[in-house]
């Protein structure tokens, strides 16, 4: 019966591997990766299928998949692997592992909002979560460009031709800039708010979208989240929601 008691090896080993696949789930829903996950576990449910109906045609056709599946899995997520093993090169332990590349992201982008909010330049930051917002970035410009305090004050910079429209974020990279958005179709906002701010707010109407927004005429920090907007927000408050937002 002794057996069928787990060493605490295999409990530490069990924790470790399934920490390290929520973690790569995690990068896959990010990225969009899962939607090809999930097209391989289907192709590998009718394989399954027809080998249990004895469908041979299939079976054999199916059969190409099953004998190259490290290949196909690798040729599809190539992007999330180079980055996973960039990751691990540049760290020491595997809490900086996971965290480092969210760190990277959020403290340029707060220095940033910062600066604006202080020096009264107003911005519209829109972090993309699940949904992607390709519909809005066409009529943007594609920079697809590393975060950092310099670029964002250039381009919210009223002297340059980027800074009349949003900001647009996906995996953690600034994407796209002078990207229109939708207007807040709330009567309660419309009457009350710019149009930096409506904007804001109608980005995240339709998509699961987080905006930020900095107050040209006061400086206040302002989000926006499912249609509701929490205005006057501390660095500190802003740092904590954006933290929410991509853990």
């Amino acid at each position: 019966m002794s057996i069928f008691i787990p060493k605490i090896t295999d409990i530490i080993d069990i924790i470790i591997v399934a920490f390290i696949l929520y973690r790569v789930f995690i990068l896959l829903m990010k990225s969009g990766g899962y939607q090809m996950l999930l097209g391989l576990f289907g192709v590998f449910m009718i394989y399954l299928t027809a080998s249990l109906l004895k469908l041979n045609m299939m079976t054999s056709i199916l059969k190409v998949f099953k004998d190259y599946w490290i290949i196909i899995f690798i040729v599809l997520f190539q992007h999330e692997i180079r980055n996973l093993f960039s990751r691990i090169a540049q760290t020491h332990d595997m809490r900086t592992l996971f965290q480092s590349a969210k760190k990277s992201f959020y403290s340029p982008l707060l220095n940033a909002v910062s600066i604006m909010s202080f020096r009264k330049i107003g911005a519209l930051i829109v972090i993309e979560n699940k949904r992607k917002l390709d519909n809005y970035i066409e009529s943007g410009e594609i920079i697809d460009a590393q975060i950092s305090v310099k670029l964002l004050l250039t381009i919210f910079n009223n002297k340059t031709i980027l800074h009349d429209g949003a900001v647009i974020v996906r995996n953690e990279r600034l994407y796209a800039v002078k990207v229109v958005l939708p207007l807040s179709e709330s009567v309660e906002y419309s009457q009350r708010l710019g149009t930096r701010h409506l904007a804001g707010v109608g980005i995240t109407e339709n998509t699961d979208s987080f905006s930020i927004i900095v107050s040209e005429e006061t400086g206040k920090i302002s989000v926006a989240k499912n249609g509701v907007l929490h205005s006057e927000l501390t660095i500190d408050e802003l740092s904590q929601r954006i933290k929410d937002e991509t853990s």
